[in-house]
C-alpha cells in the first residue's frame, strides 16, 4: 500500500454495520481524511487520523487465515475488551468542537489527576477515549 509512509503503522480496525456512516463520523466528527473509500457501502474503508489510521470494514463470518473468528460491531457497547485512546492538546476545544459536529459524548471531560479525559461512541458503539494528559513529565 503505497500511501502509508512508514514502514510499520499501527492502524485499529472497526467492524460497521454501515461503512460509508462512520466514515463520515472518522471524517466530519473528528476531522478524519478518506484515504481508501470502497465503491460500495460494504468494502472496506482508510481515514487518516491524526497520525494514525482508522480501517473500516463490514463483518463476515471466518476466514481461511481467522478460522474461528466472525468479525462484529460490538453487540453490548457497554461491555469492551479494548478501544480506541485519542490524546489531544486541548481537550476542552475538541470537546465543544466534536459536540458541535454532532458527537455523543458519555460525560464531560473530567479530571483525573493525571490527565482530563471523557469517552464517546463512534455509530456503531465502540468506545473511544479522548484525554489530555497534565502531570509535567520529569
Amino acid at each position: 500500500m503505497s500511501n502509508i509512509p512508514e514502514e510499520l503503522v499501527v492502524a485499529h480496525f472497526i467492524v460497521s454495520d454501515d461503512v460509508e456512516r462512520s466514515r463520515r463520523f472518522y471524517t466530519e466528527v473528528l476531522g478524519g481524511r478518506t484515504v481508501i473509500s470502497g465503491e460500495a457501502n460494504d468494502e472496506v474503508t482508510y481515514v487518516a487520523l491524526a497520525n494514525s489510521w482508522i480501517i473500516i470494514n463490514v463483518g463476515g463470518p471466518p476466514t481461511d487465515d481467522k478460522p474461528a473468528v466472525t468479525l462484529e460491531p460490538p453487540p453490548d457497547p457497554d461491555r469492551v475488551s479494548s478501544f480506541l485512546n485519542i490524546r489531544v492538546a486541548d481537550i476542552n476545544a475538541v470537546y465543544e468542537q466534536w459536540r458541535a459536529r454532532g458527537a455523543e459524548f458519555l460525560t464531560p471531560p473530567a479530571d483525573r489527576g493525571v490527565e482530563l479525559r471523557c469517552y464517546l461512541r463512534d455509530p456503531d458503539g465502540h468506545l473511544i477515549e479522548v484525554g489530555q494528559t497534565t502531570m509535567i513529565p520529569a
